[in-house]
């Protein structure tokens, strides 16, 4: 396999699992030294490092650290690692991949509040430009970059116990064109995935996950549910330096789910 990446470095924001897992793995097979932030307690700590050996395994250099990437009174800490492992290379991909909001109905009980709406579009939407506007101050973009994120149809389609995410993917897109307006003279370009429907751990706390997976299953042309690897060849493709003229795009990867 073609090491294109090998002089490269990626941070991944929420790496350990489901789509930013595979994304990882994919870059890493092509070369990209890669940096990933994730969450996970002391219970999912041997499966996670067992993924992470796995990465190991195609020579990159690899760095992982465990902390909240949403917490703005922990960047600066953070970056102190990322710096220290970067040495004098810069920063060519960023992939959002966070995945951390309240799955509650508007109405009821449990119903969302603002803490609640506040919480969930900080760290599923408006976190991306902080780590932006943090890379930025540090000077740790390389010229060209990327800026790759993870949206979905629930930005724009409500669904029961969604509207906090919904709310925050809104953001995402919104912020995702932003960038790409804004930070262009700096060749960065930034791109928001939107899977098709995708088992994941993120997936299956959705309430009604089982009937949406088999709604979707029916829904695709292909006859089937979207997977993390075909995500992840999105973002590989993503990154290559002929995608530098595609930017400020949603960019489906559902095998034509939308379409039925």
């Amino acid at each position: 396999m073609v090491k294109e990446f090998s002089n490269q470095y990626g941070l991944i924001l929420g790496g350990s699992d489901g789509l930013g897992y595979a994304s990882a793995l994919k870059l890493a097979q092509h070369g990209m030294n890669l940096i990933i932030i994730y969450r996970a307690s002391r219970i999912q700590a041997d499966e996670i490092e067992e993924r992470f050996e796995t990465l190991r395994l195609n020579g990159i250099e690899l760095l992982t650290i465990n902390a909240d990437a949403t917490r703005e009174d922990k960047s600066s800490e953070i970056l102190e690692q990322v710096e220290s492992f970067l040495g004098n290379h810069k920063i060519y991909l960023l992939l959002h991949s966070i995945s951390k909001g309240n799955l509650k109905p508007l109405t009821g009980d449990d119903a969302l509040n603002s803490g609640d709406f506040a919480q969930t579009i900080h760290a599923m939407g408006s976190s991306l430009a902080q780590w932006v506007q943090q890379l930025d101050q540090q000077q740790l973009w390389s010229h060209p970059a990327r800026v790759i994120s993870f949206t979905s149809e629930g930005s724009s389609k409500p669904m029961k116990n969604y509207a906090a995410v919904s709310a925050a993917k809104s953001v995402l897109e919104t912020i995702t064109r932003s960038i790409a307006v804004e930070y262009a003279p700096q060749g960065i370009t930034a791109n928001c995935l939107q899977a098709g429907v995708t088992d994941t751990s993120s997936l299956r706390r959705i309430p009604e996950a089982t009937t949406l997976m088999e709604y979707s299953t029916k829904r695709n042309p292909h006859s089937r549910l979207t997977i993390p690897e075909d995500v992840a060849n999105a973002v590989y493709l993503l990154a290559r330096p002929e995608s530098q003229w595609i930017t400020g795009n949603m960019i489906k990867v559902d095998g034509g789910e939308h379409l039925q």
